[in-house]
This record gives structure tokens, sequence and C-alpha cells, in this order.
């Protein structure tokens, strides 16, 4: 399967993890959670909602409490036992395709369902990837330099701005995750903040 597929399929599966959802609503979610630059047709959803199905991952029943214009009830997605089991396993997953920019983000949606040796993998490969790229675009600007016009360079220097700044992110992580994560800040009772003080002697 496609790689933008098996993305799509794994959002899918998280989402309905939390809850069963109409086509309607899962489509508003998917949308969030790909990101608001991402286009969602029907069309790319159903067949994907089908073949979940087919897996056994999901199941589709009708919801009696829905008519739509006095035709069938709307249809709710489910997630099965075996669905549950699948997207349990792909979290546990942390190669290459996990860093790369179509899968990434998604991944990241569901950090908290995913053990912390693996967090920590994948934010090392996305880094890792990063890197590489900025070096590349380094590169390449420097060669390109005498050739380029303003607006070339500056769309350069932004790309490079934007990566960069991923990579300060995503150090950030790491060495949060390295330190307990976001599980040693829900510690905290809600009413005292977060602070390296010490108390009064």
């Amino acid at each position: 399967m496609a790689r933008r597929g098996e993305t799509l399929e794994l959002a899918v599966l998280g989402l309905l993890h939390d809850a069963p959802m109409h086509g309607y609503e899962l489509r508003k979610q998917l949308i969030v959670l790909l990101g608001w630059g991402r286009v969602l047709s029907y069309g790319t959803l159903y067949p994907c909602l089908k073949a979940l199905v087919r897996s056994g991952h999901i199941v589709d029943d009708e919801d009696p409490e829905v008519t739509v214009r006095g035709r069938r009830n709307r249809i709710v997605y489910r997630l099965t036992a075996e669905g549950k089991e699948h997207f349990a396993r792909v979290l546990e997953e942390s190669g290459p395709s996990t860093w790369d920019d179509e899968n990434f983000g998604v991944r990241f949606a569901f950090f908290a369902r995913t053990d912390p040796p693996t967090r920590v993998r994948i934010l090392e490969g996305r880094r890792s990837r990063l890197e590489e790229r900025l070096e590349n675009v380094r590169e390449a600007a420097k060669r390109g330099r005498q050739r380029a016009d303003s607006y070339t360079r500056e769309l350069q220097r932004h790309g490079l701005e934007s990566v960069e700044r991923e990579v300060r992110w995503l150090t950030e992580l790491i060495d949060r995750e390295r330190s307990g994560g976001y599980e040693a800040e829900r510690d905290v009772p809600p009413d005292r903040p977060v602070t390296d003080d010490k108390p009064d002697q």
C-alpha cells in the first residue's frame, strides 16, 4: 500500500480508538489531524474505510438515531478488537517511514499511546533526517548563490530557518523524553506550577 494510504489508515484507527464516529465527523477530525493544508475528499476517505472494514480492523453499523432525508441511517464506524491490536502494533514501529514528512505528524499525534523508547527513536530519526536535509540545502545554496536572485535567496533562507526551528524543537522534545517526558510533568498537582525553585529552609 502507498505510504499516504498507510498514514491515512493510521489516522483513522487512532481517531476511532477514542470514539466511534460518522464519516462526516471523522473527515473533519482527520483534516485537523493531517494539517490545515491537506484536502481530504470523501473519494479518498471512503475507500480507506472500506479497506479497513474488509481487513476486520473496523466495523460499519447503521446509527438508529440518525435518518438523512428519509433514507437509510448514517453509518457509524467503530474500531474492533483486531483493529486495536493492529493499531498498537503499528505504534511500536520506529523505522525510517515513521520519520518522513508524510507520516511524522500523524505518528506524533499518537505519541501519548507510544512507549518512551519508541518515541525517542522516532524523534532522533526525524532530527537526523532533517539535519541531512539542512546540510544538502546549505551546500546547494552556496553553489547557486551567484545565480540566484533576491527572491530565490529569500525563499532558501525561509526554508533553512523553518528546518532549523524544527531541529531545535526536536532536540527539546528528545531531552524532555529522556528526562521522563510529559508523564513527569503530569505528576505535579494541577494547582502547583512546575518550577526549579527549592522550598524555603
